[in-house]
């Protein structure tokens, strides 16, 4: 019996649960999970975790005190819900959790910071070692800025929203830990501009620039893992096979989990392996630098990154802003 490409994928690349839903990542075993505010909002409105949001109100009105404000509750409640979500999903792997700072801190470094180490600091509190937690900072200069210096007190972080190799660069001449280059969004920009539909997954526009930021990395040694996400279809997941790791949704796990391979193009039902370290080391690539103002053209250049940039910010920021009134809808009821 063939074996499904999910079993397969996981011979050449780490898979990664891109979701907050506990119940998906305790199907999908993967060895790390990834959260960001989308998922924690989305997850928060379902029935069966109702007991973590309500624990967490009730910790943080017991923690700020009978006499505080309800907006004050429902502050600290929110920066403490994606470790509570974070603290069950690490029940669960073997590996790390990604939990994502403040988006409408983005190109804020100091504040970056500070909201990394406190992040941290609640994980400690119960338990974890940070090595099992990545902070998720938007790839801004800023946040790569703020991301190097939580890096240096060995606080890890996954630089998320990258659509260029001029912000892959950046963070790999920072050492930052991981990197969450966004397959399907670049796909998405791609189709609205050309207007073309249908890409082939060898051609599929992510696909293309999360290859060549591994080539890369793979060519001039970084440490800096490359994690794809957001994508669209198995396609670009079996055209990344090899990538070093792959956070990928519910519905595809699901997918790659019930599929075999048994086209004409792999006849044999094997998994092929389309990224090598090997053959990227080996290849000519020209190497660049990147400091500010060279980030800051690349960033200008490239109209895809910084619309996409752009909106990806600004699409966490508002499920932020939904996760702040369920909670503060719930502790009404809580407390009536």
């Amino acid at each position: 019996m063939s074996q499904s490409l999910l079993e397969q994928l996981k011979q050449y690349t780490v898979v990664v649960a891109d979701t907050g839903d506990i119940g998906a990542i305790e199907k999908f075993t993967p060895r790390d999970a990834t959260t960001n505010p989308s998922l924690i909002t989305a997850a928060a409105q379902m029935p069966k975790y109702q007991s973590i949001v309500d624990d967490t109100l009730k910790g943080a009105r017991e923690t700020k005190g009978a006499s505080a404000s309800a907006a004050d509750v429902v502050s600290l409640a929110f920066d403490r819900l994606a470790v509570s979500f974070g603290l069950e999903i690490l029940k669960i792997i073997p590996g790390r959790v990604s939990t994502e700072v403040d988006a409408r801190l983005s190109f804020d470094t100091d504040a970056t910071i500070a909201k990394g180490r406190d992040l941290i600091a609640q994980y400690e509190a119960a338990g974890i070692d940070r090595k099992r937690v990545l902070i998720k900072v938007a790839a801004t200069w800023e946040g790569i800025q703020a991301a190097a210096a939580l890096e240096k007190e060995g606080i890890h972080c996954n630089l998320t929203l990258i659509f260029g190799l001029h912000q892959a660069i950046a963070c790999a001449e920072n050492g930052i830990t991981l990197i969450s280059p966004f397959v399907g969004r670049i796909l998405d920009w791609y189709k609205k501009d050309t207007g073309k539909e249908d890409y082939a997954p060898a051609e599929d526009p992510g696909v293309l620039s999360v290859t060549e930021i591994y080539n890369y990395y793979k060519k001039f040694g970084y440490n800096t893992e490359v994690m794809g996400a957001s994508f669209r279809n198995i396609g670009e997941i079996i055209e990344l096979a090899g990538c070093d790791l792959l956070t990928i949704s519910p519905s595809l796990l699901t997918e790659l989990d019930e599929v075999a391979l048994l086209d004409a193009e792999h006849a044999d039902g094997k998994l092929p392996r389309k990224l090598n370290a090997e053959a990227a080391a080996a290849s000519s690539i020209e190497k660049i630098n990147v400091d500010k103002a060279t980030f800051d053209k690349m960033h200008a250049a490239d109209r895809m990154a910084t619309d996409k940039l752009a909106e990806g910010i600004d699409g966490f920021a508002k499920a932020l802003v939904v996760l702040e009134t369920l909670l503060a809808d719930r502790l009404a009821v809580l407390e009536a």
